[in-house]
């Protein structure tokens, strides 16, 4: 056989066989994708973009597909909280935290976390309002539900964004509880250089 043939014959079989086995993939995707994951998706990568009324309209769509989807609600909440609509995002965090603890079977370690970084993400937004004592509930509410959840950004988060000890819910805990055993007039609740390296959390 030519070589030259044969040669061409392999990389089209390559070809094909790749081509087939992604079309493969996606079908298996769609078929075993459940209502409102494509959309949820769709959001949380306009998320990232920092697109938080596209990432809404995504999340709401996926709603429309399945009501009280977490990963929707948790996305909503954090374009709400990242966009400074503090009003909708404690709404939100609020609804899913409610309708978690009534839902949430003990063998889910995926609803557990994503109940404690809710905790975890309302604290936050407490906190960036002042409301310190229930931000600290909310952290500590956050930590009893799933610690682990809550190690604080992946290598790849402290890369991205250069903060390579960023704060953690666990930290930010411990510190509040330092300056509430303070007196009053020695208490030091903010510290900008700090409090801007948490980062929301996403389950």
């Amino acid at each position: 056989m030519n070589p030259r043939v044969l040669r061409r014959f392999v990389i089209l079989l390559a070809i094909l066989t790749f081509v087939s086995f992604s079309v493969w993939g996606v079908i298996h995707m769609v078929v075993n994708e459940a209502p409102g994951d494509y959309y949820v998706r769709e959001g949380d990568i306009l998320l990232g973009d920092r697109k938080y009324d596209p990432a809404i309209a995504s999340f709401d769509r996926a709603l429309a597909e399945e009501p009280d989807h977490r990963g929707a609600l948790m996305g909503r909440a954090l374009a709400f909280l990242q966009s400074g609509r503090a009003v909708e995002a404690e709404a939100e965090f609020t609804y899913l935290i409610e309708f978690l603890t009534r839902t949430l079977q003990p063998d889910d370690p995926t609803g557990r976390g994503t109940l404690a970084t809710a905790y975890a993400n309302r604290g936050i937004l407490h906190d960036r309002q002042g409301r310190y004592k229930k931000a600290f509930a909310d952290y500590i509410e956050a930590l009893k539900t799933d610690m682990e959840v809550l190690d604080g950004p992946t290598l790849f988060d402290k890369i991205l964004y250069g903060t390579p000890r960023p704060a953690t819910v666990q930290k930010r805990a411990i510190y509040l509880k330092k300056q509430f055993d303070l007196p009053p007039d020695e208490r030091l609740m903010r510290v900008r250089e700090i409090d801007a390296e948490q980062r929301m959390y996403k389950p």
